[in-house]
C-alpha cells in the first residue's frame, strides 16, 4: 500500500492499495494499521464505520464538525465520486487550501481527512457507495454545513447538483462559518 501526502491539505493522505486481479475479479486490502501508523495516524483512533449510497448527481457537502472536529478515512467502494476537501484549520500552513480527487471502486484508494477540514462529494456513476471511518462518535449538535456552491470556495462540481439534502440547501456561506474569535478564524455551528 502506497502512502502519498496531499500537498494542498496538511496532514491529509491518500492510501493507494495494490489490488490483486484475476479472471474472478480482484482482492484488495483497504486498511492496514501498520501503513496508517507509519503516516502518523493512530489506527486505533477510529470509532465508527459508516457507508452512504448516492445516485448519480447527488451532492453531499460541504460538511465538518465544530469543537474538536472529526478526522475520517473515506473510500469509494463502488462506483465513482468527485471528492473535495477544504482546510479550515486557522493554524494550518494550508489554511483555506482545497483539493479534489476522483475516488472509485476500481482503485479502492482511501483518503485521510484531518479534523478541521470540510468534506463533500458528488456521485459520478449511477450509484456510488462511500465508506467512512470516523474518529469520534457523531454528535448532531456539532454538525456544520457550508454551501457547496459558495463562490468563495469556487468548487467546480462536474455535474449539476441533481439531489441535495434540505440541510445542504440551507447551508451557511463560508464567511459565516469562519468568524473571527480572538484574532483567529473559528468554525461555529450557528444555524445547524
Amino acid at each position: 500500500m502506497k502512502t502519498t501526502p496531499v500537498p494542498a491539505i496538511a496532514g491529509a493522505y491518500l492510501f493507494e492499495p495494490t489490488p490483486h486481479a484475476d479472471e474472478r475479479g480482484f482482492f484488495s486490502r483497504t486498511f492496514d494499521a501498520d501503513v496508517v501508523r507509519s503516516a502518523g495516524i493512530d489506527p486505533n483512533g477510529f470509532l465508527q464505520d459508516s457507508v452512504s449510497r448516492s445516485r448519480r448527481g447527488v451532492l453531499r457537502g460541504m460538511h465538518l464538525r465544530s469543537g474538536a472536529g472529526e478526522a475520517k478515512l473515506v473510500r469509494c467502494s463502488w462506483g465513482a465520486v468527485f471528492d473535495v476537501v477544504v482546510d479550515l484549520r486557522p493554524d494550518s500552513p494550508t489554511f483555506l487550501g482545497k483539493e479534489t480527487f476522483e475516488l472509485s471502486g476500481e482503485t479502492q484508494v482511501s483518503l485521510y481527512i484531518p479534523a478541521g477540514c470540510a468534506h463533500g462529494f458528488q456521485a459520478l456513476t449511477e450509484y456510488a457507495d462511500v465508506s467512512y471511518r470516523i474518529d469520534r462518535a457523531h454528535d448532531p449538535s456539532e454538525d456544520v454545513a457550508i454551501a457547496y456552491d459558495d463562490p468563495e470556495l469556487a468548487i467546480d462540481w462536474p455535474l449539476p447538483a441533481a439531489f441535495v439534502s434540505e440541510r445542504d440547501r440551507r447551508a451557511l456561506p463560508l464567511s459565516a462559518v469562519l468568524q473571527p474569535v480572538g484574532g483567529a478564524a473559528t468554525c461555529l455551528a450557528e444555524g445547524t
